[in-house]
Formats: C-alpha cells, sequence, structure tokens
C-alpha cells in the first residue's frame, strides 16, 4: 500500500537539556508491504517516531513521505494510517462494539452497518473479545483493552498500520497466539506495518526487518539474523538472546607462533578459529572484547580435560524449560543456558568450555563488532 520515507528526521522537546533531541536525524526507508520493527530500549526514540510517521507530532527538522508524498504539514486523519497505542486510547463512553466499529463511523472512512457488523465480528473473533460487545472499557481488563485497542486499528483498510507495544498488556499464552496473528494479518492485508517493542522476542519472529534505537538514533539496520549473528556493536549484541549474550575483556597476541587469546585470568589462553586469528591479526587489534553466548559454552562439575575453566556458581535460575546459570571466574559472570535437569548448589565448583567458533568478537576500545568464524555464512 505505501512506502514510508523517513529523511534527517530531527525532534526536540522544549524541555529537553540543549543539544538533546528525542530523535536524531534519523533517516528511514520502509518497503511497501514491509513488517518492520523499531526496536530498543525505553527512551530510544521509537514511539517518538511512530507519533512523526501518524502525524501526531511534526519535527523539527526533515522530511517524512508516504507514498511518495511528502505529508509534514497533513493531519493525521488525512494521512490514512491507523495506530494502536500502547496506553489503549479508547472511548470509555462506548461499548466494545462501537469503540471497534468507531473508525468506520467517521465522516472520513463512513461504511454501511451490514459492513461494519462483519468487520466488527471478523477482528473480535480473531482478539477472542466476541463476547464482551456490550462492556465499557472500565468493565474490561487491562489485556482485553489492549486487544479492543488492535481490534479498532485492524478493522480499518489504511495504508499503514502503526503498532506502539501492541502486546505489552496480554499475558504470556496469548502474546505468543497474537503473535502469529499479527503476521498473518499483514500478510492477509498486504498493508505497510511498524511494529514498535522492546521485547526482542516479539522483533526478531515478526519483523521483515528491524531498526534498533539508541537516544534517538539507528545503531543498526537489518535482519533478525543479523542482529543475533553479527550484531554492529556490543551495545546490539547485548539485547538479543536469552540469557544475555556475555561479554568479557581479552587481550590478542602471538604466543610461541600461535595467535591466542588471553582472558578471565586463565594461565590457558583462547584459541580462537584460524578465520578470526587472521583478521585480528591483519588489523592488529591487541585489546579484544569476547562475546559468549549461554548456549555456546559446554559445562561439567568435573575438570574433563585441562583446557576447561575453573569457576563457581553464582546464580541459579530454573525458568521451565531450561535453566540459566550464572558462573564466576575471577570476579566476571558468565551465563550458561543449561537443561532443565540441571543441579547445583550456590558457590559449587564448575568447569566451562567456550565453542570459540560461535564467538563474536567486539574491539576493546570503541566496542564495535570486528568478526566471528566463518563471518560470510551470516550476511
Amino acid at each position: 500500500m505505501a512506502r514510508i520515507e523517513l529523511e534527517n528526521i530531527t525532534m526536540r522537546y522544549k524541555n529537553m537539556p540543549p543539544g538533546a533531541a528525542a530523535v536524531d536525524h534519523l533517516s528511514l526507508d520502509i518497503k511497501n508491504n514491509e513488517f518492520f520493527v523499531l526496536f530498543g530500549p525505553a527512551g530510544a526514540g521509537k514511539t517518538t517516531t511512530l507519533k512523526v510517521i501518524a502525524g501526531i507530532e511534526f519535527p523539527n527538522e526533515g522530511l517524512v513521505k508516504i507514498g511518495g508524498e511528502i505529508v509534514n504539514l497533513v493531519e493525521p486523519m488525512n494521512r490514512n494510517v491507523s495506530m494502536v497505542f500502547e496506553n489503549y486510547a479508547l472511548y470509555p463512553h462506548l461499548s466494545v462494539y462501537d469503540n471497534i466499529a468507531f473508525p468506520m463511523r467517521s465522516p472520513l472512512h463512513k461504511k454501511d452497518e451490514e459492513y461494519i457488523k462483519k468487520a466488527v465480528e471478523r477482528v473480535a473473533e480473531m482478539m477472542r473479545i466476541n463476547g464482551l460487545y456490550e462492556r465499557k472499557p472500565s468493565q474490561l481488563s487491562n489485556g482485553q483493552r489492549q486487544r479492543v485497542a488492535i481490534g479498532r486499528c485492524l478493522v480499518r483498510e489504511p495504508n499503514v498500520f502503526l503498532m506502539d507495544e501492541p502486546l505489552a498488556h496480554l499475558d504470556a499464552k496469548l502474546r505468543h497466539f497474537m503473535r502469529g496473528e499479527l503476521k498473518e494479518m499483514q500478510n492477509a492485508f498486504n498493508t505497510t506495518t511498524i511494529y514498535v517493542t522492546h521485547d526482542f522476542m516479539e522483533a526478531m519472529s515478526l519483523a521483515d526487518r528491524i531498526a534498533v534505537m539508541n537516544k534517538g538514533k539507528i545503531e543498526q539496520l537489518g535482519t533478525s539474523l543479523q542482529m543475533y549473528y553479527t550484531p554492529v556493536n556490543e551495545f546490539v549484541a547485548c539485547l538479543f538472546g536469552e540469557p544475555e549474550i556475555t561479554i568479557f575483556p581479552g587481550e590478542a597476541r602471538d604466543e610461541n607462533g600461535r595467535f591466542v587469546l588471553k582472558a578471565l585470568g586463565q594461565k590457558t589462553p583462547l584459541i580462537p578459529e584460524p578465520d578470526v586469528a587472521r583478521t585480528l591479526k591483519e588489523r592488529g587489534i591487541a585489546s579484544v572484547d569476547l562475546g559468549i553466548r549461554g548456549i555456546d559454552i559446554d559445562f561439567s562439575f568435573s575438570p574433563q580435560d585441562s583446557d576447561r575453566i575453573k569457576g563457581t556458581i553464582y546464580a541459579f535460575e530454573p525458568i521451565g524449560n531450561k535453566v540459566i546459570m550464572t558462573v564466576d571466574v575471577n570476579g566476571e559472570k558468565i551465563r550458561i543456558a543449561a537443561p532443565n535437569s540441571t543441579k547445583a548448589d550456590l558457590d559449587q565448583t564448575v568447569y566451562i568450555k567456550c565453542n570459540m567458533k560461535n564467538a563474536l568478537y567486539f574491539d576493546g576500545g570503541s566496542k564495535v563488532f570486528i568478526t566471528r568464524s566463518e563471518i560470510q555464512k551470516y550476511r
């Protein structure tokens, strides 16, 4: 339906300190019919960007284009966008049925009542709220209000769906179900969707492409696999994965004709893969931060071989399908994803071994991603 282009968008508020910006010279090109996710921590500028596209906020600088037309001075009602807000924004005096039907009764998008009835029933069944038609928002749970808000968005046939954390208040089971429904919805309606979230699972499962935002700027733009396997820096690497990736400092150097990585205060060095060693050597990088994901660390409670690293269990968190085990190695906390059958005590000795083939390497100074083994597979 619509290609969205943001060109050098800057958004500042009056109460911000000098030089600060909620959105800082942001440029994006969102393709027609793409499911595009804005992802990042609180305060990154995601919702402000969405409001600029919707026309709720007018940028201080830059251009907003929808379908090739500049819409900076076009009012929200004339942009043909449909938006779900995180705080529901339901009409308190209207029933669930009338809240969902409201967009189709507006003068600009007016439909006949038979069309409205079919459209409301379709989305209400999808959102599992078809038994709540007569209730007012005050009689609903937070999760039900959120579903009504999503339903009100879906009854329209806009050029763009804008969704600001639409699943934030749903329970885990319904959130999982709705992720699949939203992706199917986007395919069925053939509409560009821009989705804001701080949940990496939502971002990775839904997005055609992800823009990782931080302090009003784009840190990385790409697919979910690019974010996970080749993050542009340590900030992005830490946002994706459960448990969070462990990053610890090391020193890369030649040792008796062999390129090694000294880390964790261990006498036995870590051995990078040959292609990684070659890249580090060619670039002359000595200070290296090593990133290891929890699924790439093997552990045992006995020293099975000499190259294992000795540590103690700092934390032990069973979470159903797995255990998140935090191991203390000379002050560095290393997070491991262990089978849910694992039994261990705090301060128990454990021996770990890193899978260096899947390790990520970052510059120790700039924190920028350098390389990983067989990097071309992930680009």
